[in-house]
């Protein structure tokens, strides 16, 4: 068979990718089954297939085909999907499975004439899909947070938490914990901007994901979050997984906390960059998310948590993951205080209010 006078074994990317999009109401849940219809894309968590909301597929229209994972930056069309799903990436790969998945490719003597199915390689199960993804999402969270700048200072990134109230000379050293990516791609946007990353680590100090803060000037020139609807995002799992922020009096690594030692969590990175300014005493750390502060790890010898929480409403979906965050706690044996900004949404704008 032959399209426009070409051998199909021989047709282009772009071509196979089209051929792909005209299906990709068919192709889309067979890729990722535990996905879901939304509107007029398929959602799942990422490609390895979880279920989730992070990646999103169009389905129809202009776009038909073109996918995005917003948790871990990836982007692309349907034949970049096939290749992420299914082969790690490769595209050459996908171009042989997108020939028998359409039909193009000679099926073997032995196949049914015309079934598709029959030429398309041995697909690895859930579990190896999800490990395979889950792999690839770790090392390029690492390799991101290694190729930053590891010093802030004159950095837009200094330039933003200085806007935010926070000074690291009021601490005496930056945590190394943070650094600064000068052009890092961010899919919402379709674009590169300048941002703060953070290393996530489990409680065994292995970094298990990478936090971004995407920043941007506003029109009097200072330094703030970029104007995208999701202006922070972690690439990676974060497992139960803090920012490192500081260690108090002590000194010493989390790991090495000395027995009884109290350990103050806040949501944000900049709540918690504003209590270890506040009370350097304290060793302070970031959960990144209120979600994430119900599964937060931490080593047999602290024995007392400090909550610093945000003055959400009661009633509130944050307060409800406060209150599992604090039976968390509790269930792990330990002794749980919880502390909240007198003004303000958190312990930032009480250190903006002390600046003022």
């Amino acid at each position: 068979m032959n399209t426009n006078g070409r051998d199909d074994r021989r047709m282009a990317a772009g071509d196979l990718s089209r051929l792909l999009a005209a299906r990709i109401a068919t192709l889309a849940p067979e890729l990722l089954p535990h996905g879901r219809r939304d509107g007029q894309e398929w959602r799942c968590g990422s490609v390895a297939g979880e279920a989730g909301d992070s990646l999103g597929v169009h389905l129809a229209g202009p776009r038909s085909g073109v996918w995005a994972d917003f948790a871990s930056g990836e982007v692309g069309d349907a034949l970049d999907l096939v290749a992420a799903v299914r082969f790690r990436g490769d595209r050459r790969a996908a171009m042989a499975w997108a020939r028998g998945w359409l039909g193009l490719a000679a099926a073997p003597a032995s196949a049914t004439a015309g079934d598709p199915q029959q030429n398309r390689p041995p697909q690895p199960d859930t579990a190896q899909r999800d490990a395979a993804g889950t792999e690839a999402r770790h090392r390029a969270a690492l390799r991101m947070f290694l190729s930053a700048v590891p010093s802030l200072a004159g950095t837009p990134a200094a330039f933003y938490l200085a806007a935010r109230g926070i000074d690291f000379a009021e601490l005496a050293r930056q945590p190394r914990s943070l650094r600064f990516a000068p052009a890092l791609p961010n899919r919402e946007s379709g674009r590169d901007w300048p941002a703060l990353v953070a290393a996530v680590t489990d409680v065994t100090g292995t970094h298990v994901a990478t936090h971004r803060t995407w920043l941007a000037q506003d029109g009097g020139g200072v330094w703030r979050k970029a104007p995208l609807r999701d202006p922070k995002m972690s690439l990676g799992r974060l497992n139960g997984g803090t920012v490192r922020l500081w260690r108090g009096a002590s000194g010493k690594p989390l790991a090495q906390a000395p027995a009884g030692e109290e350990v103050a969590i806040a949501e944000g990175i900049e709540t918690a960059l504003s209590i270890a300014i506040a009370c350097p005493d304290l060793r302070v750390l970031s959960a990144v998310s209120l979600a994430n502060m119900a599964s937060v790890l931490l080593p047999p010898a602290v024995r007392n948590v400090l909550i610093c929480a945000d003055n959400d409403r009661p009633d509130s979906s944050a307060a409800r993951a406060l209150d599992r965050a604090i039976a968390h706690f509790i269930a792990d044996g330990r002794a749980v205080r919880v502390a909240r900004s007198p003004i303000g949404k958190d312990f930032n704008d009480a250190l903006m209010a002390d600046l003022t």
